[in-house]
């Protein structure tokens, strides 16, 4: 457990050697995971939304979205935009974009009255900065500006994804 802890924290420092860690430990990926089940159950929680079932629901689709993304950005990474040494799989962008998560433990903090929306703001940026490094250590890219734009395009295609999805699946009123 404190490993565990220990690397949370240290992907929430940004640590560029963690993020290079748990990309070449195939045993990391449940603690990726566990890290996006955190920072989507403190989220719930700093919003104060949802009680058990909005937090297991919020849990779920957490899950589904870090899982779509990560292949997201392999796809866009190693075929579009591959830079001449990239090398990755999906298991590797998995455990560094599940790291990433780790800023949006904060958003725990959004419990406390006043502080929600400047909590939830700071934790994308972080959690954003954190994708980027993620992504350039995943797909040993030496352009940062390269990650970025994967990280963009990637944000892109989701968006889409999820307004067709909720275009078709609204609910009728």
């Amino acid at each position: 457990m404190a490993n565990f802890t220990n690397r949370i924290l240290r992907a929430a420092k940004l640590d560029i050697n963690l993020y290079e860690e748990v990309e070449a430990d195939k045993g990391a990926l449940r603690q990726a995971m566990g890290v996006v089940v955190l920072a989507s159950v403190a989220g719930g929680i700093g919003s104060l939304r949802g009680g058990f079932g909005g937090l297991l629901m919020g849990a779920i689709a957490a899950l589904i979205g870090w899982y779509i993304w990560a292949y997201l950005t392999y796809l866009i990474g190693t075929k579009l935009l591959p830079e001449p040494q990239t090398h990755a799989d999906l298991g590797e962008l998995l455990r560094t974009v599940g790291f990433a998560s780790a800023p949006g433990l904060i958003r725990i903090l959004g419990i406390l009255p006043g502080f929600r929306g400047i909590v939830f703001f700071a934790a994308s940026i972080w959690m954003l900065v954190a994708m980027v490094i993620a992504v350039r250590q995943a797909l040993d890219y030496h352009s940062t500006l390269r990650a970025i734009g994967v990280c963009l395009i990637g944000w892109i295609i989701q968006g889409v994804i999820l307004m067709l999805t909720f275009a078709i699946f609204k609910p009728v009123m």
